[in-house]
């Protein structure tokens, strides 16, 4: 079985200093990031529940400005992550890591998984969300230190996994339990439409942003 694409270590910081200094379509943004095409445009529109940092992923070895070159150039082309990076990656080992302003959100999305997608094993919902099967077991029984205070919210919303890694970790479980996966068709209808909006936007505002360089100069 074919490992995953690997993602940088800060999918949502990546996306954000790509939206601002590239000229990359919100698709090739969510597909190197590893995270939905909704949240970029979240971040762009910092319509986010939380502003994020942008972080260079060239300085940071994770892409070489030849690929975002390419990116550029060819809207259907997807970015590939430096070798070195993807190395790093690969020896990387253990839980993973949430930021302390979100660690007290971890029960309620738990309870989420829990309620709405029963199939999900208890080691998958520990690895997605960074969390313990103690803890799992916990909340199902309800046995949970803060039990009166646990209310199911969507991990996603919570910003404790992206929708990619949710939708994947579903369909898994819901493979091996012999069961259809819930299709999510929420944004089916409209989400040609709504790329080619989106990168008719970045064509204008790059267009608009060249020809006030042009008048800058010219008046120089």
């Amino acid at each position: 079985m074919a490992a995953a694409n690997p993602t940088p270590l800060m999918p949502h910081a990546t996306a954000a200093w790509l939206v601002d200094n590239t000229g990359l379509t919100f698709a090739q943004i969510a597909e190197y990031c590893g995270i939905h095409i909704l949240e970029v445009q979240a971040i762009a529109d910092e319509t986010a529940a939380t502003k994020y940092t942008g972080r260079d992923p060239v300085r940071a070895h994770e892409l070489s400005m030849e690929e975002i070159e390419k990116g550029q150039k060819d809207p259907d082309y997807k970015l590939k992550m430096s070798v070195q990076s993807q190395d790093t990656i690969r020896r990387t080992r253990g839980p993973r890591y949430t930021p302390v302003s979100k660690r007290q959100d971890k029960p309620d999305g738990i309870a989420w998984i829990l309620k709405n997608h029963p199939e999900v094993s208890d080691g998958a919902i520990g690895k997605l969300i960074g969390t313990t099967r103690n803890t799992i077991n916990a909340i199902r029984e309800r046995s949970h230190w803060n039990s009166a205070n646990i209310v199911p919210k969507d991990p996603v919303t919570l910003g404790l996994c992206s929708q990619r890694e949710l939708d994947a970790l579903v369909a898994k479980a819901a493979k091996k339990a012999g069961i259809k996966a819930p299709e999510d068709s929420r944004f089916e209808g409209d989400r040609e439409a709504l790329l080619e909006e989106l990168r008719a936007e970045r064509a204008a505002a790059a267009e608009a942003h060249a020809a006030e360089e042009a008048e800058t100069n010219g008046e120089a």
